[in-house]
């Protein structure tokens, strides 16, 4: 999820709050106490009145019938009685025996209730009894289950240690099992019927007549390739010639790169010649110019998200035939997906697929990663090409062991550094520790978000995850991937920067698959030196090593690296890449239940909840075409 976005559900989450707040208790105007028919069974447990309710509805019990008998004894005994006593006296005789007699009925049916109310308590008492049993001789056998599975073996604490002894006992048990088949696959037909075609073009070339256009990207390397293609289409949209983007140095990602660091600059402008005017920098005449001073510069303040054409018609284009150059900082998601002209779509598919290639020196190391991944097979893989680049392939060729098999991987983006975990606004287990940590962070790196919470009344951290809004944290990650069914021996490569809580946080992930690598364990020191110090250019590795892999999992659906990864599989994987998108909603009901759910319970919901999102589908409406490009924008419908 980018974080921009998840600030946005963040103020929706707070406006619901406002009208229902999650700690008041509503009352309904009219409330209806009558039992269903299953409910008027009831139980001994359930209501002490259950006796005398089966009375009233015509049950009849042995003790009932022999109270009905004596009753009807002795009433008759009495009539014969009456008719052999004198009439002397016989009024107040009548009376005073008529008393006595009331006095002995009333006895008897008191009497008659309580051996009944007591029999039912017996009955009641025996029952609790041995539910209760069942219960202790059922929580003494999971525990039991529980400390035997971890006996001799790795210890799990924290909220999730049982379900990761379970896990673990799982992944123990079926290391010879056979994986399900559809972790490694797509559904192939309904995939393969979509082919790539965004290249195809049907107009005349943009002249840029109407001034120039800058633009100073923020974020991380995933937010500026969006940014990037965006501005390509805006300048289309406004007839006018783009700078070569330049990229903003974040205090967060602290990385100086610019465009050219990390793609190809000239197969950007030539790959784009048919469609606008791109140049290196400005004209001399409009350097010296101070762009701010004559109201220029437009701020991410100034365009509201996800803007539609129109509103560059309307506001941005009269600006840039007065000034000559409009520069835009920021222009994070400032363009909508709809409503968009189709030729305009088509190029930001384009740009993102076609226009925008690594570096040789990014493409080489990728190639030697993926060529570690595969143990030095000789068989590349459907993406390499895209990916790397021919000459790249060619050299992982020829250093190839050609008897070498092919080794499957799964590669896993653990969406799980600091600052996703501190914008989120949820809780991960550290108690007040990891809050003034987190908080102290957000005071640095996202003042906004922290002076919204003084204003706004934010959804708790419970309420967050529940809503799925929670980064999944390395132990729910592992326990989804042995629920899936991924066996002990997958060979896994995690995806990302400082995960945050170090390698403490991973000791799940690495004692589940031991198998684990990361690009540092892949490469060198000396492979990894030209990288160091540049998040962008190391992100760029963790893209091309997700996007080429037999399986990709992601642990957040909404970040901007597992979109365009699953984006990018989509549109050149030919229906033979899938790639896991869990719901994190569905995910946190299950999770909640971690204390008392079986590992077979767990397993199969697990599954259900992953495959739901497996189908094929074109893209909805209003979502990004680099996540979706299943559009006619995008991608061809064949027969």
């Amino acid at each position: 999820m980018s974080l921009s976005s998840n600030a946005n559900n963040f103020h929706n989450l707070a406006l619901e709050s406002k009208l229902d707040q999650p700690n008041t208790i509503r009352i309904p105007d009219r409330v209806d106490l009558r039992l269903s028919p299953r409910s008027r069974q009831g139980s001994p447990s359930q209501s002490p009145r259950v006796g005398p309710s089966r009375f009233m509805n015509g049950g009849n019990s042995g003790a009932s019938l022999v109270g009905a008998e004596l009753l009807g004894k002795l009433w008759g005994g009495r009539k014969k009685q009456s008719k052999k006593v004198k009439r002397k006296g016989g009024k107040v005789w009548y009376q005073r025996k008529g008393v006595k007699g009331l006095v002995v009925v009333v006895a008897l049916v008191g009497l008659f209730f309580l051996v009944n109310w007591f029999m039912l308590l017996r009955l009641q008492d025996h029952r609790v009894r041995l539910h209760d049993r069942s219960s202790r001789n059922s929580s003494v056998s999971i525990q039991g289950k529980v400390k035997k599975l971890s006996k001799g073996k790795r210890q799990y604490h924290g909220i999730y240690g049982r379900m990761l002894a379970l896990a673990a006992h799982a992944l123990a048990e079926g290391q010879n099992k056979r994986e399900p088949k559809d972790l490694w696959q797509e559904p192939v037909v309904p995939a393969s019927a979509w082919r790539p075609c965004a290249d195809q073009r049907n107009w005349e070339p943009s002249e840029g007549k109407n001034g120039y256009l800058m633009v100073t990207a923020n974020g991380g390397m995933n937010q500026q390739r969006v940014a990037v293609c965006n501005a390509v289409v805006v300048a289309r949209l406004l007839n006018a010639t783009l700078v070569v983007p330049k990229f903003m140095y974040s205090s967060v990602w602290k990385d100086v790169s610019q465009f050219s660091d990390i793609y190809q600059e000239e197969h950007f402008i030539n790959y784009l010649t048919p469609d606008i005017r791109i140049v290196k920098e400005l004209p001399e005449e409009l350097q010296s110019l101070d762009l701010e001073a004559i109201g220029s510069v437009v701020t991410d303040v100034d365009i509201t998200k996800e803007s539609k054409p129109s509103f560059y018609l309307k506001n941005i284009l009269p600006i840039l035939l007065q000034k000559r150059v409009v520069h835009f900082v920021g222009f994070g998601n400032r363009l909508a997906f709809d409503p968009i002209p189709f030729q305009l779509q088509r190029l930001r598919c384009r740009c993102n697929f076609h226009a925008l290639k690594f570096v040789p020196k990014i493409q080489e190391t990728g190639a030697l990663l993926l060529e570690r991944l595969r143990r030095h097979s000789a068989h590349p893989g459907a993406l390499d090409h895209f990916l790397v680049g021919s000459r790249a392939v060619s050299a992982m060729i020829a250093r190839s062991d050609r008897a070498a098999k092919a080794s499957k991987y799964l590669a896993l983006h653990l969406r799980f550094e600091i600052d996703m975990v501190a914008h989120s606004l949820c809780e991960f287990g550290g108690g007040e520790e990891e809050r003034q940590e987190l908080e102290a962070y957000r005071q640095i790196h996202f003042p906004a978000l922290t002076e919204l919470k003084k204003t706004e009344k934010l959804p708790s951290p419970a309420v967050l995850r529940s809503e799925g809004l929670c980064p999944l944290t390395p132990e729910e990650a592992v326990l989804m991937l042995a629920a899936l069914g991924f066996n002990r021996k997958t060979h896994v490569y995690v995806a990302g920067a400082q995960i945050y809580g170090g390698r403490a946080r991973l000791a799940a992930l690495t004692s589940l698959y031991p198998n684990l690598v990361t690009k540092e364990n892949l490469l060198s020191p000396k492979e990894l030196e030209p990288f160091m110090n540049f998040s962008s250019q190391l992100a760029a590795l963790d893209f091309i090593a997700c996007t080429a892999a037999d399986a990709f999992a992601m642990t957040d659906s909404g970040s901007q690296l597992s979109s365009l990864v699953s984006g990018y599989r989509i549109y050149y994987g030919g229906g033979r890449m899938p790639t896991i998108r869990p719901n994190k909603r569905r995910l946190a009901a299950i999770f909640m239940k971690n204390n008392t759910i079986e590992w077979k319970v767990f397993e199969q919901r697990v599954r259900k909840a992953v495959r739901q999102t497996k189908h094929v589908q074109s893209r909805p409406k209003a979502r990004s075409v680099y996540r979706y490009p299943r559009c006619k924008e995008c991608m061809c419908l064949t027969n």
